[in-house]
């Protein structure tokens, strides 16, 4: 059967016009035997293609399952129709690894992976190019293409007209490569093929090469010729009409079956049989990839005894006092089980990691499937006791699924490079790399580059964005919402454009870098699979996504980062710095009924993730009592409980308005602990297993469509399997549909138990630091911002309502960072930073305290000791930072204005012998307090002075009287002046001492 060997995938960007998956799945309802992906310069998709010919496999293995056993596919025959001839034998195509390497000498050639030495040498090769070169680039040169190409089969291309220099080094290749190298033999479909055919067979012939047959697909089928185009202009960043000779001819670059291919070949048809024996010598299968771990055995130690003998001596660092049996018998059958699927270096590697952070003093907290086991408590990955839960280790490590182990760990968000930079020293860059994300087409980038390749204008792209959840929520009712909009939906283009648009989504657009996903290796990575520079610099990549990673079993360690450990360890050590105790995660006073009681009253602004409005309208109807109930807070205030109508039930439940009952004792077991409302994944999966008799495979397929973010979820297609399964054990269809309708919901977001427990310790961490320490959790969380739900305004106002003084920016008080210092009340003030200061750098900060000293006496004082610019004065100025030294914000900036213009000229710069300029004061025109708030949130975004509404309030109210500071009936007008909003740049109300005198 013939065998394709040179198919560009979308995966070669903005190029090719169809997914791997899609040409498997033609290649296997055509006969083809096998089919290699080769995209330019990568194989970021020939994973995606290997999974689809998994599942055809599966696929086929069930209908042959289901004939042996007398079963049939679809409905019954009907009698007056003959009987259906015998049916086909299905085809499984077999996918053979192979890249499309383009070098800088104008040769092109197709390399497939014939063995795993073959693979090796292709991804050094492609680490090779792209490394050398910033992200999205390869540069190639023949050089670099090994002499003795072990395990690579090299098919060469002949470009339109041959050039001299491509001659010359195809006659090198071929005296080079020979027992490798093939010519391929691909219609252009433009009317000259058979003397072309002629021509290369010729060629071929002078170069002593044989043939190998391809139709060089760029398209699986015919009918994508024009998304192709517009994916063209996209690339060249023009009109689809104007695309000329860089546009398809035809549709006909396709993929094709043997028969067509031997019509169009004619004469030359041998090639065909070529490029059949071609796949047959190409064995390598990528499912075969041996993926190693890093050994981590430590001064002779192996894993398993280094692992026993870390979290035995974690064990007893977690309960001083003696552990529980109960936790004993845990610990050791997670390492007996840990030990028979072989581990233990996985846990050695986080536990490594988490180690190295907790010495540098990095706040971190394990999250993820097996971080909340014993084991990851002992080694102090996480803090959540496995007491708490009521999860069963085998669901996370499990010797059936046969799946790797699943540990997250968060850590500061300021200082998580260090640890990646650690990852990188120890295990070298040729062992460890992060995994890619590929960004896919989604609405509005959708609209807008599909809408500009058509040629529409950008009033009508941005009409048709603005409609962007109607379209895509509703599809089917376009042309009613491009009436509303005004458009006319009889357009032709229009119309056209709509299509694409739908077609489009989801393609892959480029690769971006995972937040934190990273693969270590015992070998070479690079031998692997390629390596990439990531756009930040000192960051190397791998071209397979998290997906990819998964299909191929291959371990990875998620080193992620969480803006709340950030503010939760500067929490700990204000608390350390002015009240002696250290805190940890896990030495917290546990259970405290005062934070429970602030929570009860909706008190969260700024307490991770439950700030938003949604958290604080739930938490006075859920009133959490213990710590498994934040864990429930956590995970039901999301998208996928939400769509599921899952909260209002559990709600009615815990209030003792609706009656908690179970439709059987085994889905009681799975739902009891939420009241019999399913609200986590996992018991989404034993909904499936336990209800609807789903087997661990079908359940493990449920699972990951019901993954978070899933690009290409299908929950769907489990719906009428799950019916079945319930009906046969006898529940009512009422009660199926409603349980699915729930799981369904899980399809957009649900939310793991065993995230929800590691996310719930930190609600009740930053909770407790809100309720005994309010001013040093809001200081702290002012100094890891951006982060949160809140503005700083809002952060410090709250402070202020907790009875926090929260004293302003001072240029002889405070420092870059927000700090604590003494009230006079034996008490603690919150003092705002200079990070406050809108445009103020930190390194001017430092300058700025650095001199102090015993402190400044004026504005031309800081600019002689600190040598800041006159401009960074004047942004200080704007920010009221001198008001302790007696100067009103306008006569600050008076005094650093007079210097931005005169600078410091020789003679009178500096006072001589003590004597100065005299120079008569300006007489400057108080600010009301209106005009007061309004350049105080200019400059920094906050004030302390008054709420921008209570100046308002006696027009608002008017029986509330005057505002305070203000005329007894001012002009709104002028109200409206100085409550403006705040503007980009500070209003020049000033007057310039040079270009008006100050007065007599």
């Amino acid at each position: 059967m013939f065998a394709e060997l040179c198919i560009t995938s979308n995966f070669t960007f903005l190029t090719g016009a169809s997914h791997p998956e899609e040409y498997m799945e033609r290649a296997a309802l055509m006969g083809l035997s096998a089919i290699a992906i080769a995209d330019v310069n990568s194989v970021a998709g020939i994973v995606r293609a290997h999974s689809a010919g998994r599942e055809i496999a599966r696929q086929v293995a069930e209908l042959e399952r289901l004939e042996q056993d007398g079963g049939f596919i679809g409905p019954p025959k009907p009698p007056h129709l003959p009987d259906p001839p015998r049916a086909p034998v299905r085809n499984v195509p077999r996918l053979i690894p192979a890249a499309r390497l383009v070098f800088a000498e104008g040769v092109e050639i197709t390399a497939l992976a014939a063995s795993r030495d073959g693979w090796a040498r292709l991804c050094r090769m492609l680490s090779a190019g792209r490394l050398r070169v910033a992200k999205g680039d390869c540069l190639l040169h023949l050089p670099d293409l090994p002499d003795t190409p072990e395990g690579l089969e090299l098919i060469l291309h002949v470009p339109r007209r041959p050039s001299r220099d491509w001659m010359r080094h195809a006659q090198a290749l071929a005296d080079t490569h020979r027992a490798r190298m093939h010519l391929a033999l691909a219609p252009r479909y433009d009317g000259e093929d058979t003397a072309r055919f002629d021509a290369v067979a010729r060629l071929a012939a002078r170069l002593g090469l044989p043939l190998v047959a391809t139709a060089a697909p760029m398209l699986h089928h015919g009918r994508r010729r024009k998304l192709a185009d517009v994916l063209t202009a996209i690339r060249t960043g023009t009109r689809v009409d104007r695309l000329g000779r860089a546009a398809l001819a035809n549709a006909e670059q396709r993929m094709r079956a043997e028969p067509e291919m031997r019509r169009l070949l004619g004469p030359h048809a041998g090639a065909l049989e070529a490029a059949a024996a071609l796949a047959e010598r190409c064995t390598f299968d990528i499912a075969s990839l041996r993926y190693e771990y890093p050994s981590e055995i430590a001064q002779g130690e192996t894993a398993q005894s280094r692992l026993s003998r870390l979290a035995h001596e974690g064990l007893r660092w977690r309960y001083p006092q003696g552990a529980p049996e109960k936790v004993q018998k845990m610990l050791a059958h997670e390492l007996a089980l840990i030990a028979k699927l072989k581990y233990e270096p996985y846990f050695l590697t986080v536990r490594d990691i988490v180690d190295f952070a907790r010495t540098r003093g990095i706040l971190c907290q394990g999250r993820g499937s097996a971080a909340n086991s014993v084991v990851c408590y002992c080694l102090g990955v996480t803090s959540v006791s496995p007491e708490i839960g009521t999860m069963v280790f085998e669901r996370f490590v499990s010797e059936a699924r046969d799946e790797p182990p699943d540990i997250d760990v968060d850590f500061e968000h300021e200082r998580r490079e260090e640890v990646i930079q650690h990852i990188y020293e120890r295990y070298g860059r040729h062992r460890a790399g992060l995994c890619a994300t590929v960004i896919h087409y989604r609405g509005k980038r959708a609209i807008r580059e599909v809408g500009a390749a058509m040629g529409l204008s950008q009033d009508t792209i941005g009409a048709l964005s603005s409609q962007l959840w109607g379209f895509f929520s509703t599809k089917g009712l376009e042309r009613e919402r491009m009436a509303e909009i005004g458009l006319d939906p009889d357009d032709r283009r229009l119309q056209l454009t709509m299509e694409l648009i739908y077609e489009i989504i989801g393609f892959p657009r480029h690769l971006s870098q995972h937040v934190g996903g990273f693969i270590i290796t015992e070998g070479r990575l690079d031998e692997l699979v390629p390596v990439e520079n990531a756009a930040m610099e000192g960051r190397t990549v791998i071209c397979w996504d998290k997906d990819d990673i998964d299909a191929l079993g291959i371990l990875k360690v998620d080193v992620l980062s969480l803006g709340m450990l950030t503010c939760i360890r500067k929490a700990f050590d204000l608390i350390a710095m002015h009240h002696g105790p250290r805190h940890t995660l896990a030495s917290l006073p546990p259970e405290d009924p005062v934070v429970y009681d602030m929570l009860c009253k909706a008190d969260s602004v700024g307490v991770f993730q439950v700030e938003s409005r949604a958290q604080m309208n739930f938490l006075p109807r859920m009133r959490p009592r213990c710590f498994y109930d934040l864990v429930i807070e956590v995970a039901i205030i999301r998208p996928g409980p939400i769509q599921g109508d899952m909260v209002h039930p559990y709600i009615r439940r815990r209030n003792g308005a609706e009656r908690v009952e179970f439709p059987s004792d085994e889905l009681g077991e799975v739902l009891g602990k939420t009241l019999g409302v399913p609200l986590f994944q996992e018991q989404a999966m034993q909904i499936a297993i336990v209800g609807a008799g789903f087997t661990p495979e079908q359940a493990d397929r449920l699972r990951r469509s019901l993954a978070t973010f899933k690009k290409h979820g299908s929950v769907s297609e489990f719906r009428s399997l799950f019916l079945r399964g319930m009906a046969d054990k006898g529940y009512d269809r009422d009660f199926a549909e409603r349980c699915f309708s729930q799981i369904e919901g899980f399809g957009s977001y649900g939310f793991p138990e065993s995230h929800a427990a590691s996310f719930a310790l930190l609600v009740y961490a930053s909770a407790w630091l809100k309720c005994h320490h309010p001013g040093i959790f809001a200081c702290a969380l002012l100094n890891s911002q951006p982060m949160g739900f809140y503005a700083p305004s809002q952060i410090v106002r709250d402070a202020r309502e907790h009875g926090v003084t929260v004293r302003p920016v001072c240029v002889n008080h405070s420092y870059w960072d927000n700090v604590m210092e003494p009230d006079g009340r034996g008490g603690l003030a919150l003092r705002l930073g200079f990070r406050q200061i809108k445009g103020l750098s930190e390194e001017d900060a430092a300058w700025l305290t650095a001199a102090r000293g015993n402190g400044y006496l004026d504005v031309r004082d800081v600019w002689r000791r600190a040598g800041l610019q006159p401009s960074v004065l004047a942004r200080l100025a704007e920010a009221d930072v001198f008001a302790s030294l007696g100067l009103a914000r306008r006569e600050a900036l008076w005094e650093a204005k007079a210097l931005m213009k005169g600078g410091e000229l020789p003679l009178f710069s500096r006072d001589i012998d003590g004597e100065a300029i005299a120079e008569a004061a300006a007489h400057l025109p108080q600010m009301t307090l209106g005009e007061q708030v309004v350049e105080d949130y200019v400059a920094m975004r906050l004030t302390l002075r008054a709420h921008p509404v209570a100046l308002l309030r006696h027009i608002l109210t008017p029986e509330s009287g005057s505002a305070p500071g203000q005329p007894p009936a001012p002009e709104a007008a002028d109200l409206r002046r100085q409550l403006a909003a705040a503007r980009p740049r500070h209003p020049r109300d000033v007057p310039s001492p040079v270009t008006r005198a100050p007065p007599d």
